[in-house]
């Protein structure tokens, strides 16, 4: 059964959730899908060259080097005890070793007692903002209480697109105007929230780029904000990675992790990539949860992640 934030799906929303997930990966599945057939074309047994070329279309895919080792080595000590028969059998392994890996970070979202306070970090570009009005979506729809905070003050427009999102997802906003400092937003947010008893304080934070000192000095001074108004805020701190930048997203990711507390990922852009093994690679190398998937650009194309629907999607089957 799919967990979400707000607990179990039932069998439709489960379904559904299948579905788009299949249709996001479509471009990384096709690709794979005729990597693998070719591979398997080419000999009548799985065997060490069989490997070599799954190796190499793993990679193709952006699960990394790393992860895709990860997987061969469990593949080849599989092979070792017991022959792999063919090519339906190594894509269920297959499915295995990338669900193991990706249920491994799976970690589950701390209870809170008062309003729960979540940061989305991360570069310009990401879809950072457009994901601060979908996740407030997502709450709605489940009957919480939703205040958005616009504390990225830096980039024009950045607090106008905020309150477009928040009138279509039909939750309040605290803003400021640009140029104002993000604290100070922050703090009225998170006051606001603490009086009138919202659910959930979801903070859209600036992303100049990550290169900079001063972006990740003032989002820790964020965090300690909150961490002086609610003692164990923020509950989460969200990295907004960009699907279609694969691997050369990991070391922009490994410094966000290091200076700002990243607790888990949104994956956005991932109907717009061949290379969606990144989230793998995520899991893997950042220690770290995939949370959500953006998968267009609607108001409901925010999915919760769940390893079984990625795996059974990216492979065929289930």
């Amino acid at each position: 059964m799919i967990q979400t934030l707000f607990g179990s799906l039932d069998e439709p929303e489960k379904k559904s959730i299948f579905d788009r997930m299949k249709q996001a990966v479509s471009r990384t599945r096709e690709n794979l899908e005729q990597r693998i057939e070719g591979i398997i074309a080419l000999t009548r047994e799985v065997d060490e060259a069989t490997l070599e070329e799954l190796e190499q279309s793993l990679i193709a895919s952006d699960l990394g080097v790393t992860t895709t080792e990860e997987i061969l080595t469990t593949l080849r000590d599989h092979a070792k005890r017991q022959r792999i028969r063919d090519g339906a059998e190594l894509r269920q392994l297959l499915k295995t070793e990338i669900k193991a890996i990706l249920d491994q970070q799976d970690r589950p979202i701390r209870a809170v007692s008062g309003p729960q306070i979540i940061l989305l970090v991360g570069v310009n570009g990401t879809g950072k903002t457009t994901t601060a009005g979908k996740l407030a979506a997502v709450y709605r729809s489940q009957g919480k209480s939703v205040l958005l905070c616009a504390a990225d003050t830096f980039r024009a427009a950045a607090i106008e697109q905020l309150e477009v999102w928040s009138q279509r997802s039909g939750v309040e906003l605290i803003k400021s105007k640009q140029g104002g400092d993000p604290t100070a937003v922050l703090f009225d947010a998170v006051q606001v929230a603490k009086k009138r008893n919202f659910d959930v304080v979801i903070v859209d934070t600036a992303g100049r780029l990550h290169t900079k000192g001063g972006l990740m000095a003032e989002l820790d001074k964020m965090r300690r904000i909150t961490q002086r108004l609610i003692v164990d805020a923020p509950h989460e701190v969200l990295l907004v990675m960009d699907a279609t930048t694969g691997q050369n997203g990991l070391q922009q990711a490994r410094l966000f992790t290091e200076s700002a507390g990243v607790t888990g990922i949104v994956l956005t852009k991932l109907d717009g990539t061949a290379k969606g093994g990144i989230a793998v690679a995520i899991a893997r190398e950042l220690n770290l949860p995939v949370r959500y998937v953006g998968v267009g650009e609607k108001i409901e194309d925010l999915l919760p992640f769940d390893s079984e629907a990625f795996a059974e999607s990216l492979l065929g089957g289930g």
